[in-house]
C-alpha cells in the first residue's frame, strides 16, 4: 500500500471489488476502470476482466492467462488450426447480443481476437496469432474446449 493510504481506501479491497461487481450488475455496466494514485482497476462483464497497474502495456492483458492460441497443426489441404490455449469455456462473442468476433470468409491478422476462452472466471481474448482468411469455425459457442482443441482452420496468406 502507498504512502498516504488508508486500509480503507484501497482500491484492490476484495469488499470494494464485490460492492462495485454488484453495482455493474444492477446498472448493466459492461466495464469499469478506477485508477486511484498509481493503482488502477478495471472490470469487465461478457468480456475480459484484468486488473493491471497504472503503468502496464497499453494492450493489458490478464497477468496469469498463458500464452494466446497457438496457430499450428497444417492439414493436407494447406489450412493452420487455431488451438485452444487452456482447458474452458469458447464464447465466440463478447456478450450474446454481441456479432462474432469472426466469421467463415472474413481475413484476420495476428492481432485480430477470434474468440475468448473462459477459464475460472477469467475471459481470456484469443488472438489469430496468424493471417489468413477463416475458412471453419470448429467449436459451437458455449462449448468446452481443451488444451489443443482445434477452434478454427485459416486459409494463410499466400
Amino acid at each position: 500500500m502507498s504512502k498516504g493510504k488508508q486500509a480503507g481506501d484501497n482500491v484492490f479491497d476484495l469488499e470494494r471489488i464485490r460492492d462495485i461487481v454488484k453495482l455493474m450488475e444492477e446498472h448493466e455496466l459492461t466495464e469499469v476502470d478506477l485508477q486511484q494514485g498509481d493503482d488502477r482497476i478495471k472490470l469487465g462483464r461478457g468480456g475480459t476482466a484484468l486488473v493491471a497497474p497504472a503503468a502496464a502495456a497499453p494492450q493489458p492483458a490478464p497477468a496469469a492467462a498463458p500464452p494466446a492460441a497457438t496457430a499450428s497443426s497444417a492439414v493436407d489441404d494447406g489450412t493452420i488450426t487455431i488451438n485452444a490455449p487452456m482447458v474452458g469455456t469458447f464464447y465466440s462473442k463478447a456478450n450474446p447480443e454481441s456479432e462474432p468476433f469472426v466469421q467463415v470468409g472474413q481475413m484476420v491478422s495476428p492481432d485480430t481476437i477470434v474468440c475468448i476462452v473462459e477459464a475460472m472466471k477469467v475471459f481470456n481474448e484469443i488472438p489469430a496469432e496468424c493471417s489468413g482468411k477463416v475458412v471453419e469455425v470448429l467449436v459451437a459457442d458455449q462449448q468446452a474446449v481443451d488444451f489443443g482443441k482445434p477452434m478454427f482452420r485459416i486459409q494463410p496468406n499466400p
